[in-house]
């Protein structure tokens, strides 16, 4: 049993979907897949695809990314999928010394 609700694996599910296939050069199927998949769950789609597709879209996703900003309801997904590529990648702070731990000698 999966700990995770059904909207956030169907959330994965779909992300994974254009994941495996962001570098098709026949988006149709794809496009179909994903429909099929969310099936009557179209605000989660417009949340998973649009994401996805503000985060991942570029030159080698384009014809994917084309294609799925057709599907209806996507912008302000895009736009949020946007602002998350633009922020600063993660990365552990840097020790204050003496902050945290004490510093060793060099002996």
């Amino acid at each position: 049993m999966s700990r995770l609700s059904p909207d956030t694996m169907l959330s994965i599910t779909l992300g994974s979907i254009c994941s495996r296939t962001r570098y098709t050069s026949d988006p149709a199927p794809v496009v179909d897949e994903l429909l099929a998949t969310a099936g009557d769950r179209s605000e989660i789609l417009k949340q998973s695809v649009g994401s996805w597709v503000g985060y991942y879209e570029d030159a080698y996703t384009i014809t994917l990314c084309t294609a799925l900003r057709e599907l209806p309801g996507l912008e302000p997904w895009i736009a949020l999928g946007v602002e998350r590529r633009s922020q600063a990648d993660h990365r552990t702070p840097t020790a204050h010394a003496g902050a945290s731990w004490p510093q060793r000698s060099t002996r």
